[in-house]
This record gives C-alpha cells, structure tokens and sequence, in this order.
C-alpha cells in the first residue's frame, strides 16, 4: 500500500504484476479507496476479467467513466472526455487483452496529460514511461523463530483470519507454530493458496493439513519443472483443493467455470445438472464449494450469487472434457435465450427495473452465451435472437457500439431469411439510427422491409415501417416520417401489440417535443395512460419527460416540473446518465421560471458537470439550446456575476447521486 501510494504522484501509469493469486486486485482496489480524494475527477474501475472480445474495451472503458457514446466513435469521445480530467483509471486484468490494452493506454495517455492509469496484469503494458511494479507474495516466516515472531508475519497473520472463520478461536500458540510457519512456507506466501488450505481447517487438523500439503507438493511440483516456483506452488495448491472435492464438487466446479460473471442457485440447478450431479444436490455442492473458498458468495439485491477468482476458474474450465463441454454449451445457451425472452425491457411490465438489473447483472454471461452459439452454425440464429432480444437493453445502457456488434457479427453468420434476421435487421438499424449512421440504417431497413414482403411477416413488416419513419425524421423530413410511424402504431394497434405501440409512442413523443410540442405532448400522454394501464414504470418515465418538456414549450412550467419530479426515480434505478443530465438541466430552467435563482444556479452546475462527462452540451440539443441559455441570462442577472459564479460552482461539486437528491429535496 504504502509503495503503490508513493508511486503513483511519480507515474501516469503503474502496472501491478505477479502471478495468479498474489493480490493484485485487492491491492489495487484498496489503493483506489484509500487515494480517492487525491483525484477531484474521480476514480474509475474497470474490471476486465470477464470481458473476452477486445473490441468491446473501448466502448467498455468508455461506458464506465459515464460515457453515452452517440456516434460510434467511442475513442475519440473517450480521449475528448479525459483530457482535462485529473482522474485514476484502474484497468484491473489486462493480460487476456493486452494488446488492445497497451494501445487503449497509448492513447489515453498521450491525450489526456492529467489522466494516471493503474493497471494490473500477469505481464507488463509495455507502454513509454510505464512504472512496473511487481506484487510479490506475502512474507513467509522462519519455523524456528519465536511463537511471537512467527504469529506477527503476513502470511501466518492471513492464515490465522482465514483459519478463525472456519475455526473460532484459532491462533498460533508456542505449540502449532511451527507447523503454521512451515504451512507458510510450503504455500510461497500466496494469498490465494493460503486462503484455500486455511479453508480445510473445518475438516483437517493443523498437524495433517501441513501433511497433505508436503504429499501433494512433492507428487504435482516435480512434474511442471519448467514453471516459475510461485506458479507451481499456486497450481499444486489448486490441485491439492481439488483432489480433495468429492467426484461431484470437482464436476460442479468445472461446470460452473463456464459462467464469467457468476451464477444464482436457481440458474447452476438449470444449466448445471447431469451425470452423476442431481439437480437437488446442487444446493449442497455449491455449499460445499464455498466452504473449501473455490466459491465466493455475493449478496445482491436478487439474492446471492456465487463466483469464482480467475485462477479457480481457469482451472475448472480446463477440467471440462469434449462430451461434457457439448451438453452444458446446449443448456447454457438455451438458459440464456430463455432469460433474455422473460427479461425483455421492450415490454410494458412492472418489472421493467428488474429486468433491467438482471440483464445488466448477467451481462458477461450473455456475452459467453452469444459467443458460444455464435461458434456452430446450427446455433447462431439462438445467438443473433439473443443480441436482438436485447436491443432496448443495448439503448438504454448506452452501449450502441456493443449492442451492434452482436447483432452485426450475428447478421453476417445466420443469412437465412427467418425471424432472428428480421429483427434483427430493424433493431440494428435502430441503434445505427441513434449513432447517426444513417447510410447503415437505410440498408438494414431496405432489406428488412423486402424479406418482411418475401416472407409474409407483418410483425417484422411494421418494425421495419417504424424504423424507417425514423430515418426520415433522422433525415429532416418530419411529415413523411411521422407518417411512417403512425402508419406502423396503426398496424400494432389492429395486431394488439402494445409493446411495439409503446415503443412507438416513446420514440415519436421523443421527436415530437423539439418540433411539435402539441403532438409531443399528446403522443406522450397517450404513452402515459397506456402505461398507468400497464404499470410500466420506466416507459412512464420517459413518456413523462416528453409531456414535460411540451408543458415547458407551452409555458407552463409548474407543469413541467411536476412532471419531471417524477422521471428521477427510476432513471437513477437504471443510471440513465443521459436522461438524469436533462432531468437537472429542466429543473433548472423551472426553477429560474419560479424566481428561485439561487437554485437554478446551482442546478446548471449539477447538469454541467454530467453534461460534461458525457462528452455533450445542452446547446446541441434543440428543446435545450434556448432554454439553457435564457435561464442562465436570468439567473446571472438576478445573482450577480459573483454569487451566480458561487452557486454555479456549488453544483459542480454535487456527484449524481447529490445532485438528483438536491434536486428533488427543493432546497
């Protein structure tokens, strides 16, 4: 702790090194905590283990210092972000993608000169001026030392508090602290290793663990000569909690390595069960998993999940033969396929907040699924329904680049005119509409409207309608467009589709309140109640926020406040950026319009600080340009340049979470 923070004022980028095991996360978040107040831009993980095509780091890195991406251009809104910004980006696993690493770093820090990047990895970056420095094991203490000498070292202190959990009481006493030590020793002073063997305390005395230890070192080392000696001990140590799983663990284990971002029970007794696995006795092996430390348990907001560090998980894949490997990619890719139909957010339910968080909570197991069946052909239709399933879900998180990625790569495997090509193509298309790539939305369109012909799909026939009443819009011609739409919400109307009608009125209202306030205002009233009748709290919310701004265009700004008071909630349920930046920037002007200046003041700072971090500025927004800039004129003119200036300043300083509490609070 102590080196990393002298170090890091001395380095724009330090790489922590070592192997499997040693620490490096831990130690890298813990610094991160501890040197947060050192960075007034903040401090930005972004955890890489899980995320395996490295043409999704960037828009990756991008998403997670709180960047919308509306262009496809992810980088240069990436470098354009950063690059006034006194910040730490903490890049946390980087060997699996270390080429696009190292060219990530190259440029981040090449253009944006305040920015310093911590980075961990098994191999150094590479990058000029990169400060490597490696992450040694804990160290180990002499056997023939004093009891107290031995119980104060690092890695008997770090046995001895994993051995409390499992033991109560346990400490080293002038009896058991040889033996502790030597188990230190036999272990390298890895943290990982010594967690595990701690973890057989619940079954093992002392006195055999340490016997175990020298059997299975003695059998497993002498056959991997070629390895560096902290790899062989944390290899035989894996091996050792391996060999003493029962047949069943050691298959749970391998089964269960296949999911990156971790798995609910409810899930491991879905894809995991077969052979001599029941599926009532997965309970029981998970629960015999976390005790031996090869799971870790995690409590969310939906219950617990259970993962696994790298190291063990890399292990257990390795374990996985051909034929068991078949049958569990089939069940994985069809669990997957059947979350994204239950948790789709296109559809007006009460739980579109959930779903959202399930979605976003699975999404590097989404991701193995849609690479997985994107691996056979027979599979790739399941795979391209999958990323098309998750269209809105693309949108809402402001991951466009990703979402198109999917689609696209799974648009060039399955060619066959079916329904996963058909949606497909317009879902596709819409996100390129919101990239502004127009020239790419037209295509798609053009070909989803003449395979919707072909094939006699009038589903797909009236997605591809809409879609294009979109690219007229996008195009500026307004009435063709609006057309367009209406003739598509007729079509869902008469199919009883009122998921696609509500997907309609959101995108139409959305337009309509910068042009048309009247037509917005109604379109998004109409959203409104369809959505009272369904309870669908987030398409509410963004219908709210169109009769909002129309109620402001019309005039009425009690009106348009009310309405916004009430988008706050759920936009920060799902951490729409984007949305809550123009949730703050309209209370602002409302604010102003009420006489309370102070508070429009401090509102325009909030708003600029997300508006910056975006990447954006309200003025190039057409329902904002105006409004911005009149309640700034009468803000400044009512304060004085110097108490407007000092509220200004006071909002920058609130985070999100302040600003959006500040805003409802009505101080």
């Amino acid at each position: 702790m102590s080196e990393v923070r002298r170090l890091l004022p001395r380095t724009r980028l330090l790489t922590l090194t070592g192997a499997g095991g040693v620490g490096k996360t831990r130690l890298a978040l813990r610094v991160a905590r501890a040197v947060r107040s050192w960075f007034p831009d903040g401090v930005h993980v972004v955890e890489l283990s899980t995320l395996e095509e490295g043409r999704l780091l960037v828009p990756t890195v991008a998403a997670a210092v709180g960047i919308r991406e509306m262009d496809g251009q992810a980088m240069p809104l990436l470098v354009a972000r950063l690059a006034d910004k006194r910040m730490l980006l903490l890049l946390d696993g980087c060997e699996h993608l270390l080429d696009c690493c190292t060219d990530l770093v190259d440029r981040l820090l090449r253009g944006a000169p305040r920015l310093r990047i911590m980075a961990t990895s098994r191999h150094r970056l590479g990058v000029l001026g990169e400060h490597v420095l490696p992450i040694s094991s804990l160290p180990v203490a002499d056997r023939h030392a004093p009891a107290r000498e031995i119980a104060r070292c690092e890695a008997v202190r770090l046995f001895t508090d994993r051995a409390g959990i499992v033991c109560p009481g346990f400490r080293v006493t002038s009896a058991n602290a040889p033996i502790v030590a030597r188990i230190s020793q036999r272990l390298d002073g890895i943290p990982l290793a010594i967690e595990l063997a701690a973890a057989r305390l619940r079954a093992t005395p002392l006195d055999r663990l340490l016997g175990e230890l020298d059997d299975r070192f003695a059998v497993l080392t002498d056959g991997d000569s070629d390895a560096p000696p902290r790899q062989q001990t944390l290899r035989a140590t894996i091996d050792w909690s391996h060999g003493l799983c029962s047949p069943a663990e050691r298959r749970l284990w391998a089964r269960l390595a296949t999911f990156p971002g971790g798995a609910d029970l409810d899930t491991a007794e879905e894809v995991c069960p077969g052979g001599e696995i029941g599926r009532g006795e997965i309970f029981d092996l998970i629960a015999g998993l976390v005790d031996k430390s090869v799971l870790i348990a995690e409590r969310f907001p939906a219950g617990l999940r259970y993962r696994m560090l790298d190291s063990i998980r890399a292990y257990g894949r390795e374990r996985l033969t051909g034929a068991e490997k078949e049958r569990l990619r089939g069940r994985y890719c069809s669990h997957y396929r059947s979350l994204v139909a239950r948790c789709r957010i296109d559809q007006m339910t009460p739980d579109q907040l959930d779903r959202f968080h399930a979605l976003q909570l699975e999404l590097p197991n989404l991701r193995a699924a849609m690479e997985t069946c994107y691996g056979r052909p027979a599979s790739a239709p399941a795979g391209l329904e999958v990323a098309s399933a998750l269209w809105s879900f693309w949108l809402l998180a402001g991951a466009l680049t990703e979402g198109r990625h999917w689609l696209e790569r799974g648009l060039r495997l399955v060619p066959a005119p079916g329904r996963a090509r058909l949606t497909a193509l317009w879902a596709d298309a819409l996100l390129a509409l919101h990239q502004r790539d127009l020239a790419a939305a037209v295509i798609r369109i053009e070909e989803c409207r003449a395979l919707a012909g072909e094939t006699g799909d009038a589903t797909a026939a009236a997605f591809a309608t809409m879609v294009s009443g979109i690219a007229a819009l996008a195009a500026g011609d307004d009435r063709r467009g609006l057309a367009l739409m209406e003739q598509a919400r007729r079509r869902h109307w008469e199919d009883g589709d009122l998921n696609a009608v509500g997907i309609n009125l959101y995108l139409a209202s959305t337009f309509c309140v910068a042009k048309d306030p009247d037509l917005g205002a109604a379109l998004g009233e109409e959203l409104v109640a369809l959505c009272d009748a369904r309870d669908a709290p987030l398409f509410r919310a963004y219908a709210l926020f169109a009769v909002g701004i129309a109620a402001w265009k019309q005039g009425d700004w009690r009106q348009a406040e009310a309405m916004m008071l009430q988008v706050a909630e759920p936009w920060s349920v799902i951490e729409d950026r984007w949305g809550l930046a123009q949730f703050l920037e309209v209370l602002a002007w409302t604010a102003s319009a009420g006489g309370a200046q102070e508070r429009a003041a401090r509102l325009l700072g909030a708003a600029d600080r997300v508006w910056h971090e975006l990447g954006f500025s309200p003025t190039q927004l057409p329902y904002h340009v105006r409004s911005h800039q009149q309640c700034e004129t009468h803000a400044r003119e009512a304060l004085g340049s110097r108490a407007f200036a000092r509220e200004f300043r006071a909002g920058t300083r609130l985070d999100l979470s302040a600003a959006v509490a500040d805003a409802l609070s009505g101080r």
